[in-house]
């Protein structure tokens, strides 16, 4: 089991448990700490994080931002595959393709659904991910491919 996946468990119960992860996972990546996500899960081949709907995520129309929700994606997809991933290999992301759907005029989740991967073998996976807003309305749907690899051997060759 992944540290992040045991740290994950340890902590999930109880709501100042799921900041205190969410907390983590800001400070081994800082970037992500802007947009203040909270893990919901984490496990069973998902992650579901939200962020809420506040001035420094907001646009000049009064909604959440779409860049603030393109990292909502990329911490839910990241994070999951850090956590559920097989530890003989490794990820990161390649690209991502971004649809936004709806204006979000409320706070917002993301729920990320783990792809299949073929262990040992060089590959890249596409991530689905779609953000909803407190209605249940899809706003965002984003496509994060990650180029998955073994942990052991140099693997830089693969990238084009």
């Amino acid at each position: 089991m992944s540290l992040a996946l045991n740290t994950w468990n340890r902590l999930k119960a109880h709501a100042p448990g799921r900041w205190l992860f969410s907390r983590i996972v800001c400070w081994r990546a800082p970037y992500f700490a802007s947009i203040r996500p909270l893990f919901l899960e984490l496990g069973e081949g998902r992650a579901v994080v939200g962020m809420k709907k506040r001035r420094r995520v907001t646009n000049h129309i009064g909604t959440v931002h779409a860049i603030a929700m393109a990292n909502l994606c990329e911490i839910a997809a990241g994070t999951m595959m850090e956590a559920l991933l097989d530890s003989s290999m490794r990820w990161i992301p390649r690209c991502m393709t971004i649809h936004y759907l709806s204006k979000a005029a409320t706070s917002v989740q993301a729920r990320a659904a783990m792809p299949a991967v073929t262990a040992a073998i060089a590959q890249d996976v596409i991530v689905a991910v779609i953000v909803t807003d407190q209605q249940g309305k899809e706003v965002v749907r984003a496509e994060i491919t990650m180029y998955v690899s073994p942990r052991s051997g140099d693997h830089n060759a693969n990238w084009k």
